[in-house]
């Protein structure tokens, strides 16, 4: 008998069980560096006995998404106000949030593209469990090389982002692609690759917040129809994808609030050490057989 599997999912839909645990995983897990999408992938398949789909994970992630609208909703409206008085009045267009908004567009442009081009790939193929462990391996080591060489003497401003160039935009919306591989980390890559741009942490992490709102708000809603009728994973009703949703904005909003406060005068080396433990602990569980590669 396997002890591992807390409760058997019906077999063409996710538990309730399983939508709430997975739904609190993804709002503690969003926002840290240490990869949401890897997360559930991992602990649907080892406490449940199923993977529950990336379809289910971009719903999901809606409502976390939701969290940042909320929490950055002073400075979403300011952005969007100067962004607009730009496009249509040459004279606002030295704002600075005029060109923040064009950043997080611009940056956004790499995830779209790949995301729609390797969509097919990302539902299947990618989810591969070994795969997972050994990105949650390899990756640590970039946060910890980025800790170690971002000198964070840029003068980018950690609340207002005043100082921010069309490379940093450029260089981070190419790091948030390799979010798509389950194990890298949304938050983790683009704030990594602040920090190798010299940028503070707090204004890598603030910027990757908002960089992510475009890109998570087009994958939720492009998934919500395979979510119902998945081609890979689980199916979840209407209900519990909506009951997930509001469970992981709940979590996610606490979650950023946090993690605001924590890059202030921590590293990302914590998170390195507890992803370097959590792949290791998979491919021990895939090497004894406990639970499956796919």
């Amino acid at each position: 008998m396997n002890t591992t599997v807390l409760a058997a999912p019906a077999a063409e839909g996710m538990s309730w069980l399983q939508v709430i645990v997975l739904s609190v995983l993804q709002g503690l897990t969003e926002f840290l560096p240490v990869s949401s999408s890897g997360h559930l992938r991992i602990f649907s398949t080892w406490w449940f006995g199923a993977d529950a789909g990336a379809s289910f994970t971009a719903v999901v992630q809606l409502g976390t998404e939701a969290a940042v609208l909320v929490f950055f909703l002073k400075d979403i409206a300011r952005i969007l106000v100067a962004w607009f008085r730009g496009v249509f009045a040459a004279e606002h267009r030295g704002d600075p949030d005029y060109l923040l908004g064009w950043f997080v567009i611009i940056g956004s442009i790499p995830i779209a593209i790949i995301g729609f081009v390797g969509k097919d790939l990302i539902r299947d193929a990618a989810r591969n469990l070994w795969i997972t462990a050994v990105v949650l391996i390899l990756f640590s080591f970039v946060f910890l090389l980025a800790e170690k060489l971002g000198r964070q003497d840029r003068p980018v401003d950690g609340k207002s982002l005043e100082g921010l160039k069309l490379k940093d935009a450029i260089v981070m919306g190419l790091a948030q692609c390799l979010a798509l591989i389950p194990g890298v980390s949304r938050s983790g890559g683009t704030i990594s690759a602040g920090l190798f741009l010299g940028m503070s942490r707090e204004a890598a992490a603030r910027f990757s917040f908002l960089l992510a709102i475009p890109a998570v708000l087009a994958s939720g809603l492009f998934s919500l129809p395979d979510a119902f009728e998945p081609s890979v994973g689980q199916s979840a009703s209407g209900v519990q994808l909506l009951v997930g949703a509001a469970v992981a904005f709940v979590i996610g909003y606490a979650a950023i609030a946090w993690l605001l406060r924590f890059v202030q005068k921590h590293s990302l080396a914590w998170f390195a050490g507890y992803r370097i433990i959590l792949g290791l602990l998979v491919m021990g569980l895939l090497a004894t057989g406990t639970i499956p590669a796919t």
